[in-house]
């Protein structure tokens, strides 16, 4: 499997507590699998991932500290989704339009998240891209 979509917090740990199911959390550059009452923390600058590998529902407790902007960055987030998801099939795919807004995003909340794979300066290039053709979330 490639590497998937990494952030980090530069000035943030995060934490994780699965407290229903099981859950895949990609850190270090390794999937760790955890399962309820694991608990993980991601030390600041480290990139990060998870995922839901089973059809059933997960449910985790997820905590930055210091928060910053991130109650904002996830609102935003879902404003994003709304705007690029496909309606009718109810899908997500990360389209050349996705990929702009999502950059737009990523750009404003620099404090608080900055990609990793892609590399941040792909990110600055098509916020700037985005900018020009003006797309906001």
């Amino acid at each position: 499997m490639k590497d998937p979509l990494v952030p980090m917090h530069p000035d943030a740990i995060e934490t994780y507590e699965v407290l229903e199911g099981e859950m895949e959390f990609y850190i270090h550059n390794q999937w760790v699998a955890a399962k309820k009452g694991d608990h993980l923390p991601v030390p600041k600058g480290v990139t990060h991932c998870f995922r839901n590998p089973s059809p059933t529902t997960v449910r985790v407790l997820n905590t930055h500290q210091p928060a910053l902007k991130m109650e904002d960055y996830f609102e935003d987030v879902c404003k994003v989704l709304d705007k690029v998801t496909d309606q009718r099939r109810k899908r997500f795919r990360m389209s050349p339009r996705a990929m702009l807004y999502m950059s737009v995003l990523m750009n404003t909340y620099r404090a608080e998240i900055i990609a990793r794979n892609p590399p941040d300066v792909a990110i600055k290039v098509l916020g700037w891209v985005a900018k020009v053709l003006g797309i906001k979330y």
